[in-house]
């Protein structure tokens, strides 16, 4: 890796500032004062900038409430982002685990550890999420069982996996489904006759959302939220 690389991803500066730092001769390498921005470093290498020793930062996980009109993308022309929601030194490589539609709130995680989401959202793991759906008619019976057993979805042939469901009150129900298909919750209720009126999710695997998190909020995962999802 390039020095000038390796400062700015250290750290809070761009390549240029890092570069303007190496000139001034504030950056050691083994002891050394190097002025070199694109000097290619060991592994092993100790650099220090203004005398503070740097290393790379470790792999990111967080957990965000994802605010309805936000969109689940690192970019986006025509609305915000949920990286734009972060602060921009934390942003750096940090990618979605599960998206969640425009309209659509409640638990996003993000990361940098890209084989972390993928057993988030790989269907071949058992990573189950449970949403908080509002709807627009009563649940029958009758739905309520297709859903536990499996619909069909519309322009689909194979049944969706068996859900769970909990009732919550009349018109508001606890879903919980192990596939992430397009739309997949809409398209389940439509499927049953019903439609959805708003949609949040609560949980992804054991991970919760974290009820102290106002829209638009996160936090880093705690170690025990990070292990949690296990292994391929």
């Amino acid at each position: 890796m390039r020095l000038d690389q390796f400062i700015a991803n250290c750290t809070e500066l761009s390549r240029k500032e890092a570069k303007r730092a190496i000139g001034t001769g504030t950056v050691t390498i083994d002891g050394a004062v190097c002025k070199t921005a694109n000097r290619k470093i060991p592994d092993d290498a100790c650099i220090t900038l203004d005398g503070e020793l740097l290393a790379l930062p470790g792999e990111r996980y967080l957990m965000m409430n994802k605010p309805e009109g936000v969109i689940s993308a690192t970019t986006d022309s025509e609305h915000p982002t949920a990286l734009d929601l972060l602060p921009a030194g934390l942003t750096r490589d940090l990618h979605i685990a599960g998206r969640l539609d425009l309209d659509t709130t409640g638990l996003l995680l993000l990361t940098t550890d890209g084989q972390w989401s993928h057993r988030v959202t790989s269907p071949r793991t058992d990573c189950p999420k449970t949403y908080r759906v509002t709807l627009g008619e009563p649940l029958t019976d009758t739905a309520e069982q297709a859903l536990v057993t499996g619909v069909v979805l519309r322009n689909e042939e194979r049944e969706t996996r068996p859900a769970t469901v909990r009732r919550v009150d009349d018109r508001v129900i606890e879903l919980t489904i192990s596939e992430g298909r397009y739309h997949q919750v809409k398209r389940m209720l439509a499927a049953v006759g019903n439609h959805v009126e708003a949609l949040h999710r609560i949980r992804v695997g054991v991970i919760v959302l974290d009820p102290a998190l106002s829209p638009g909020e996160y936090r880093p995962l705690t170690e025990q939220e990070i292990a949690s999802i296990g292994t391929d």
